[in-house]
């Protein structure tokens, strides 16, 4: 019983052991050495998963509210619009111009929170509507049309420094975006770990009703998680521009699906209150090397697609088999919440939130 709980706790890891061990046994080789474990090619790999990585931290932080984002890809296209049209036709800075486009990225987070928490419009449909919000104003903003970005210190030219995006560092192997989705990642475990703001995350997926009756902020946290969010996504759009030296109105398209595949392959309950940032992490990793090992051996793109939907429908029956009583690899100790008044006992065990 003790194994299977393990294997529960840690079927990222797990996951993504197999998959590596799988894509190593299946590399091509060149020149005598395999493909798949060179450096350049295993830092492609966590340079692909970076932006998806960066959206689905925050994207984990909503799904434990038991709640939803699917506007995160197109504030990642409104995002690199908006940080490619500041740098180049306005001539912003970089500083502010960044400044900016992140503020934007939260503010449009955290409507979406007070629409979702405040007017208790369900998550799904808000954020249904502000993904096509921000692809409107994505279009809108760049007349349709997708900005190049060039960089020197001429008049509708970008900064130097932004092109650092879509370079190298440490010798010239490990990709910028790489690091910034590790400090994001970290700072993300370590605001799960030790703060009061991570116990009332998992109370309120826990049972939002009896977290609300226990005097958390539901409200407030839920908010915050939504405005943390959008904040990500932004984030991911302005890499993304430094990146391909490009924003585009379109761009984005699809990655609010590879980030709910990283969460959910991580270990995270779509229902709230269970999972983990270091599951998501792994989530991604493995999501990255399959769809790697697969190019590498040319496999058709359809195919991979249906390999992805393959794993994500197993590790989501996995959760199905997973014990409550279990929580999720890295995830901290069950949140301590107040017990409710004794008034409102026969309230809580009625049901799951309100």
């Amino acid at each position: 019983m003790k194994a299977v709980a393990v294997l529960f706790r840690f079927q990222s890891v797990f996951g993504l052991v197999i998959v590596f061990a799988a894509a190593v046994a299946f590399s091509p080789s060149y020149g005598g050495s395999l493909v798949f474990l060179g450096a350049d090619n295993l830092f492609s790999v966590v340079r692909a998963i970076s932006e998806i990585g960066v959206i689905a931290v925050g994207m984990t932080l909503v799904i434990l509210v038991g709640g939803i984002d699917l506007s995160v890809g197109s504030v990642v296209g409104l995002a690199s619009v908006g940080i490619a049209e500041l740098l180049t036709a306005d001539d912003w800075g970089l500083v502010p111009a960044v400044l900016l486009i992140l503020a934007m990225g939260l503010v449009f987070g955290l409507l979406q929170g007070i629409a979702s928490a405040r007017f208790r419009i369900q998550a799904f449909i808000v954020t249904l509507a502000g993904m096509q919000i921000a692809r409107g104003l994505a279009r809108m903003w760049s007349g349709g049309e997708g900005v190049s970005i060039t960089y020197g210190n001429g008049p509708g030219q970008a900064p130097v420094p932004f092109s650092l995006l879509g370079e190298r560092t440490f010798g010239g192997v490990v990709p910028i975006p790489a690091l910034i989705f590790v400090v994001v990642a970290v700072l993300a475990v370590v605001l799960l770990r030790v703060s009061a703001f991570s116990r009332h995350v998992y109370a309120i997926g826990g049972n939002e009703r009896a977290a609300r009756l226990s005097g958390v902020p539901v409200a407030r946290v839920k908010v915050l998680v939504f405005g943390i969010c959008g904040l990500l996504a932004a984030l991911a759009g302005i890499v993304h521009a430094g990146q391909l030296n490009f924003g585009g109105p379109n761009d984005g398209v699809g990655y609010e699906l590879n980030a709910i595949a990283a969460v959910v392959i991580g270990g995270t309950s779509l229902s709230g209150g269970r999972g983990s940032v270091l599951g998501t992490v792994a989530g991604a990793l493995l999501v990255g090397v399959l769809d790697n090992i697969l190019q590498l051996n040319d496999v058709d793109s359809n195919v991979q697609l249906i390999v992805v939907g393959v794993v994500i429908v197993f590790a989501a029956g996995l959760q199905r088999l997973r014990p409550a009583s279990l929580g999720a690899a890295g995830a901290p100790p069950p949140a301590a919440v107040p017990e409710p008044p004794a008034d409102s006992q026969a309230d809580v065990q009625a049901g799951k939130g309100s």
